[in-house]
């Protein structure tokens, strides 16, 4: 056999032991259900999969060897906590064994003795021996050889699961390496956006054809600036908001093309804002001076205007059961609302403490209601314990946008920087992101991508940013706009998908580049 201590070393900088590989591919091979194979290799190697000491623990409990157990427990080097557990789990064993065959004055020597070795007190000892005799009381008297060796065999799974490394290995030990190799270089990949199982047969590296990166239509039905767009909950659908007073609701066809579906006119205002139900049958639209509108997504209609004379509503969310909203207004008298969707105020935030909202968006799991007020300022509400956290920045704040999965947000400011804050309140600092340009205009940006991995941006000089949220410095910068770019928004359902709007009146869809293979191919034809 080959010793644990063989010096024998593997790889280019050798840093992995030969006999623990080796090892590890027994027990990878054993596991995959390949029982021959690491039987072979086992005797080719010389190495066992299982140690020599657990080999021996493992004679002594199939045939009954309790004080055998003992010794070989006593003397391999493990933690004493460890080794009291192991002993704990070989003692419970011998105990119900003796209480089977009747004989309760070797059970209770035997208590005595697990009470000595792992130094259990008097409750604790009382109540492992009542535990033992209710076993046997209701179970254990119609035990077999059979049922015996079967108990045994669960021991020794119990301390597989409990010995550490050398003495035995951790489930499924290779595929838990080459699963942490793969997950480090996804990590370190920026352009990673990808479903499914990553290849293990070279280096993982995705190319920037992973992202939208190619302006793949041009929506133009609008007559004027463009000021906001996002896509539905479900992907099927993109709302965009105008300054020529209408919305108009998209459908995204199965090929990736957008097609008019509605185009909304009640608005006799610019409209800057729009918030899809999470079920998506319904959208809010509302804008600076204009009431707040809700529409019916299949036909098209307005259901619902919300008349408060003087509530001037800058933003507007869904709570997830897409029965109640609520608003911000810009008048620093009126706050922020909680509606039904009838109009039936549920609740209200006024006062000193509510000056005027500039933007607002709630968790998808309704827990959190987050909004901008006082222009540096954000505020997160917790709606279960109505306890809040002010988070305060140096520079004005124009917009906020919630991850995914309702744990980070991101806030545009116009000193040229997107911030991302953890709700929890766990971070003392953001991370930022840097190199778009805003100092004017409301500017605003989303996540996207797979896991929400990727920021965008609109920007004042007509082009959309795109970075990897590891890393502070965009990984592009899409050109195509002739304009400020006012709003973007990532497709949830299609990674490879994003709308960007901006003042010259138009709405850019974009979607992947050719590949690097594609464009060699395409190369040698030329």
């Amino acid at each position: 056999m080959l010793m644990e201590n063989s010096s024998t070393m593997l790889g280019s900088n050798g840093l992995i032991r030969k006999h623990e590989f080796v090892r590890v591919i027994i027990q990878c091979l054993d596991s995959l259900g390949y029982r021959k194979s690491a039987s072979f290799l086992e005797s080719e190697s010389g190495i066992s999969y299982k140690s020599l000491d657990f080999e021996m623990l493992k004679s002594q409990i199939l045939c009954g060897n309790w004080d055998g157990c003992t010794d070989t427990l006593n003397e391999i080097k493990v933690m004493d906590e460890t080794r009291a557990s192991a002993l704990f789990i070989v003692f419970k064993q011998c105990l119900l064994e003796c209480l089977n065959h009747g004989d309760d004055a070797m059970a209770l020597a035997i208590l005595r003795k697990v009470v000595s070795a792992l130094r259990l007190g008097k409750d604790k000892a009382h109540s492992l021996a009542q535990s033992i005799l209710s076993l046997r009381d209701t179970e254990f008297g119609k035990m077999d050889d059979n049922i015996v060796q079967e108990l045994r065999k669960k021991s020794l799974v119990e301390l597989e699961k409990l010995l550490p490394p050398p003495i035995m290995l951790p489930e499924r030990r290779l595929e838990h390496l080459v699963e942490t190799a793969v997950s480090a270089q996804i990590d370190s990949c920026m352009y990673h956006n990808m479903l499914g199982a990553v290849s293990i047969y070279e280096d993982h590296c995705c190319g920037r054809d992973q992202i939208p990166t190619e302006t793949i239509q041009i929506l133009t039905d609008h007559k004027n600036e463009v000021w906001f767009v996002q896509f539905s909950n479900n992907g099927e659908y993109l709302a965009s908001a105008s300054s020529d007073c209408t919305a108009i609701i998209w459908k995204v066809l199965e090929e990736g093309k957008l097609m008019l579906q509605h185009t909304l006119r009640s608005h006799q205002n610019p409209v800057s804002f729009v918030a899809w139900s999470p079920d998506d049958t319904k959208l809010l639209t509302c804008g600076n001076g204009e009431v707040l509108k809700l529409w019916d997504v299949e036909t098209g209609t307005c259901r619902h205007t919300f008349r408060d004379h003087g509530f001037i509503v800058s933003s507007c969310a869904w709570f997830p059961d897409s029965n109640r909203l609520v608003c911000g207004s810009s008048d620093p008298e009126k706050g922020i609302r909680m509606w039904d969707c009838h109009g039936n105020e549920i609740k209200a935030w006024r006062g000193m403490r509510m000056p005027k909202i500039l933007d607002l968006a709630v968790t998808p799991d309704g827990e959190n209601l987050i909004s901008i007020f006082l222009d540096k300022e954000l505020r997160i509400l917790n709606m279960v314990t109505n306890s809040e956290r002010v988070i305060s920045e140096k520079h004005p704040i124009t917009s906020l946008s919630i991850s995914g999965d309702g744990k980070f947000f991101i806030v545009n400011l116009n000193s040229q920087e997107i911030h991302m804050w953890d709700v929890a309140g766990k971070w003392d600092m953001p991370l930022k992101y840097m190199g778009h340009k805003q100092d004017q205009y409301v500017i605003r940006s989303c996540f996207g991508g797979l896991n929400s991995a990727f920021i965008a941006s609109g920007s004042e000089n007509s082009q959309v940013y795109i970075w990897n949220r590891r890393n502070p410095k965009p990984i592009e910068i899409l050109s195509g706009h002739s304009m400020t770019v006012n709003c973007v928004s990532w497709n949830p359902k299609r990674p490879q998908m994003l709308a960007s709007a901006s003042d010259d009146n138009t709405i850019r869809i974009w979607g992947p580049g050719p590949s690097k293979k594609m464009q060699m191919q395409t190369e040698k034809l030329n």
